[in-house]
C-alpha cells in the first residue's frame, strides 16, 4: 500500500519539564523531592512565597517515620518545635478527660510525632526541593488548565504565561484547580464544618512530657484544639458545625472568643494567654475530588481529599500522597509503566488509606463514641488500634489487625448509644451555654502580636 503517511499529533506547546507540580505546600514539595532525586526535570508552580502563615501544626507519628526517609530528620530538628508523644481529650466542663500515648499503640513504630510552625517546615521542605533540582517558580497564580492528556498537560497563570509538561500533579490545596476544572469536588455530607483559629502566646500547658501533646476539647457542636507549637506559642482554633455556627449571630471573626468565653476548660487553659483580638477563619472542611487521578494528572493532599483536622491528618495524607505520586509518575516516564494501572495503583493507595481517618472523624462527632473514647481501655484492643490509626500507620494500607479492630468499634459505638458499655457522660453545649463569670474578659485578652494569627 502506498501513499504519504499520518503525520503524527503535534503538541500546541512543547513540554517545558517532565512533570508540572501545583503548589508548594508539602504535599507538592515531596512529591518533587522525590522525582527530581529519580532524575526527572520537575516545574513547581506556587501562588504565594515562602515562609507564609498555614494551620496545621500537629504531625503524625507516620509523618517523621516520613521525614527519615526522606533525609531530613536533622533538618527537621533544627526547627523550633515540639515533641509530641500522645494527645489529650477533654469535655469542655473540664471535668471529664484522658490521655492518650503513642507507644500504647497496636503497631510498633508510632511513638513520637511533632508539632511545629507551618511556616518553617513547608519552607524546610520546598527548599530540599529545590536543592534536588526542581525550578520553584513563586508567586505564579494558574489561572486555567488547558490540557489533561497522558504526556501532554498544560496549565495558564497569570499574565497568559502558559506552563507545559507531560504529567501534572496538583498540590493545589483546598483551591482544588483539578476538581474545580473537571466538577468532582464533593463536599462531605454532615461534614460541613466552620473554623476558627489564631495563634496565642502563655496558654496553659500540661506538665512534663505531656506539654507536647495537642488537647481537643470536645462539645456538641464540634470541638476545640489546642497545638504547643514552640516554646512559647499554641494555635488554638474552634470547629463548628456550619448549621450551629449560624446560630450564633457573632461574627465570624470573633466566633473563637465568643467560643472560649463559654467553655470552662478553654478558660481556664487561656486565662493568661496574649494574642490577637480577631480569629482567623476556613470553611467547608471535608470533601473529596475523586477519582483521584486521571490521563496526565495525579491528586495530592487536599487537592485530592480533605479529612476534618481533628486527628492532624492532613500533612501526613499530603506528604504520603506526594511521595506516592511521585513514585507512579516516575515509573510511568522512566520504567514505561502502564498510564492507566499506575493511576489505578494510586487511587487505591489513597481510598484504603484514607478510609480509616474518615472513619474515626465521623465515630468524632457521635456522643455515643465520645463516651467510649473517654473511658479508656476496651476489649479486643480496639483502642489500641484507634491509637495507632490516629498515629498514621495506615501507609501504605492499612493491616488485617488494625481493619476488623476499628470495624469492632463501629459496632460498639452503635451498641453503646443502647446499652451502656462505658459510664455515660454529660454532654457539653456552647449554645445552651455554661454560666459565664461575670468578671469574664470579652475575649482571650492582650495585644495582637506582629505576624501573629
Amino acid at each position: 500500500m502506498t501513499g504519504n503517511p499520518v503525520p503524527a499529533p503535534t503538541r500546541a506547546t512543547p513540554p517545558d519539564c517532565d512533570v508540572l507540580v501545583i503548589g508548594g505546600g508539602p504535599g507538592g514539595a515531596t512529591a518533587a523531592l522525590v522525582m527530581a532525586r529519580a532524575g526527572l526535570s520537575v516545574r513547581l508552580l506556587d501562588r504565594s512565597t515562602m515562609p507564609r502563615f498555614k494551620i496545621g501544626e500537629s504531625c503524625m507519628p507516620r509523618n517523621l517515620q516520613l521525614i527519615r526517609e526522606l533525609g531530613l530528620e536533622e533538618e527537621l530538628w533544627r526547627l523550633p518545635h515540639v515533641d509530641k508523644r500522645g494527645a489529650e481529650f477533654a469535655f469542655g466542663d473540664g471535668e471529664q478527660w484522658q490521655l492518650y500515648h503513642f507507644a500504647s499503640g497496636l503497631l510498633g513504630g508510632g511513638r513520637q510525632a511533632f508539632n511545629v510552625e507551618r511556616a518553617l517546615f513547608d519552607t524546610m521542605l520546598l527548599d530540599a526541593a529545590r536543592r534536588a533540582g526542581v525550578e520553584v517558580l513563586e508567586r505564579r497564580v494558574v489561572r486555567r488548565i488547558l490540557r489533561l492528556a497522558d504526556g501532554d498537560v498544560a496549565v495558564e497563570a497569570d499574565g497568559g504565561e502558559t506552563h507545559a509538561a507531560r504529567y501534572l500533579i496538583d498540590a493545589s490545596g483546598q483551591a482544588t484547580l483539578v476538581g474545580k476544572h473537571l466538577g468532582t469536588r464533593k463536599v462531605l455530607p454532615g461534614l460541613r464544618k466552620v473554623a476558627y483559629f489564631a495563634h496565642f502566646e502563655n496558654v496553659e500547658r500540661r506538665p512534663g512530657v505531656e506539654a507536647g501533646y495537642p488537647t481537643m476539647v470536645m462539645c456538641d457542636e464540634g470541638w476545640f484544639w489546642l497545638i504547643p507549637f514552640d516554646e512559647t506559642r499554641m494555635s488554638v482554633g474552634l470547629v463548628m458545625d456550619a448549621e450551629a455556627a449560624r446560630q450564633v449571630g457573632v461574627p465570624p471573626q470573633r466566633m473563637l472568643a465568643w467560643g472560649i468565653e463559654r467553655c470552662p476548660l478553654m478558660r481556664k487553659r487561656m486565662a493568661a494567654a496574649k494574642g490577637p483580638d480577631t480569629n482567623l477563619v476556613t470553611a467547608d472542611f471535608s470533601y473529596r475530588c475523586s477519582p483521584y487521578a486521571g490521563p496526565g494528572y495525579l491528586l495530592v493532599g487536599d487537592a485530592a481529599t480533605f479529612v476534618d483536622p481533628i486527628f492532624a491528618t492532613g500533612v501526613c495524607l499530603a506528604m504520603m500522597g506526594g511521595a506516592e505520586a511521585g513514585r507512579g509518575v516516575a515509573a510511568i516516564l522512566q520504567r514505561g509503566a502502564s498510564p492507566p494501572r499506575a493511576r489505578r495503583r494510586y487511587i487505591r493507595y489513597v481510598e484504603r488509606c484514607s478510609a480509616p481517618l474518615f472513619t474515626m472523624v465521623r465515630h468524632y462527632y457521635d456522643h455515643s463514641f465520645r463516651e467510649l473514647f473517654i473511658n479508656g481501655p476496651g476489649p479486643f484492643q480496639v483502642h489500641r488500634a484507634a491509637l495507632s490509626v490516629l498515629a498514621g500507620l495506615v501507609f501504605p494500607r492499612p493491616s488485617l489487625s488494625l481493619r476488623w479492630r476499628i470495624a469492632v468499634l463501629g459496632h460498639f459505638v452503635r451498641l453503646n448509644r443502647r446499652v451502656p458499655l462505658a459510664p455515660r457522660r454529660r454532654r457539653f453545649s456552647l449554645l445552651a451555654g455554661m454560666p459565664i463569670p461575670a468578671a469574664a474578659p470579652a475575649g482571650p485578652g492582650g495585644r495582637q502580636r506582629e505576624g501573629s494569627g
